[in-house]
């Protein structure tokens, strides 16, 4: 794959806690420069993005994040913050109790909820796969696939693990058509990032993708 179509699948993503302007800076300017679908930031961070990237690159932020235990409503009222101070996509994190207590037609209503709040805009489902059975991921394939999000999502890369090749073809398996995959959290190398694109992941969350290209060090998400 061409460096230029792999970069256009990245969320250039920096979501550390204790993640300064500068560096969030610098972040944006990596993906203008080099053409990433979107730069992925924490929320409290979004309105001076916003005003700083203008029409030039589309921002992300993150709800519920990383734990997805915070109640609807306040998921809700979190993405209604963020659209209104100008992020362009949302990047949610599903009940994962409630995924272990089955109750599926809970977590379907709350997605259902966020994405009419999103309206238009791209609503990404996290349902953190390393916390999860094989047969609750299928199970939260068929929730997101009915909600109406736009993407299931692997990993927030806050917890035991972040994506593998395994979930994305799983995922590739049981979500319908109109999903997209995102693989996010440890994409460490071109060559893995190329293997997820192939296995069908069309976005990939990640900060060292640009950082490989760049010849620096690359460590982090």
């Amino acid at each position: 794959m061409e460096q230029e179509q792999l970069l256009k699948m990245v969320d250039h993503t920096l979501l550390t806690q204790t993640a300064t302007w500068a560096e969030i800076q610098q972040i944006c300017d990596d993906a203008i420069l080099y053409h990433t679908a979107s730069v992925c930031i924490p929320a409290s961070y979004v309105k001076r993005v916003k005003e700083y990237v203008g029409d030039r690159m589309a921002v992300c932020t993150v709800i519920g994040f990383p734990n997805g235990y915070t109640t609807t409503a306040a998921k809700v009222f979190e993405t209604k913050d963020a659209i209104a101070n100008g992020a362009d996509e949302i990047d949610m994190v599903v009940n994962l109790g409630w995924i272990r207590d089955g109750l599926y037609e809970q977590q379907l209503e709350e997605i259902r909820e966020l994405k009419a709040a999103c309206g238009n805009r791209i609503l990404k489902v996290i349902i953190e796969t390393c916390l999860l059975t094989e047969q609750e991921k299928i199970c939260m394939c068929q929730v997101v696939t009915e909600s109406g999000a736009d993407y299931i999502k692997t990993s927030t890369g806050f917890s035991t693990a972040g994506a593998t090749f395994d979930d994305v073809a799983l995922f590739q398996k049981h979500v319908g058509p109109p999903v997209k995959i995102k693989a996010a959290g440890g994409i460490s190398s071109l060559e893995d990032a190329e293997r997820f694109a192939a296995l069908g992941a069309s976005r990939l969350g990640t900060s060292r993708i640009v950082k490989l290209i760049k010849k620096e060090e690359a460590h982090g998400y």
